[in-house]
């Protein structure tokens, strides 16, 4: 696979650039990967019937999921973005 060429880039920035990348999509990736896990849980049912069981309710508990996992994700605070990043950094220098 070629990759486009940069004007006014070095390799060493190409590859700065490339792990930068690399990172954002990790924590993207363990953001997603987050939200689908509290989904699931809150699908469990564990409770019955809800004291405000509303549609709005619903959308305030997705967009605290939301946020939670978009932090949780850029902090590191679970650690599946670094180890996911750490094994495919393993595979950029592989180009060609």
């Amino acid at each position: 696979m070629t990759l486009p060429v940069q004007l006014g880039a070095s390799p060493m920035s190409t590859a700065g650039s490339d792990h930068a990348r690399l990172k954002e999509v990790a924590q993207q990736f363990e953001a997603i990967f987050v939200r689908q896990m509290l989904s699931a849980a809150r699908s469990a049912g564990f409770g019955g019937d809800e004291l405000f069981g509303s549609a709005g309710e619903e959308t305030f508990q997705e967009m605290r999921d939301s946020q939670f996992a978009d932090i949780a994700s850029q902090t590191g605070t679970l650690g599946f973005a670094a180890s996911i990043e750490k094994q495919l950094a393993q595979h950029l220098g592989a180009k060609g």
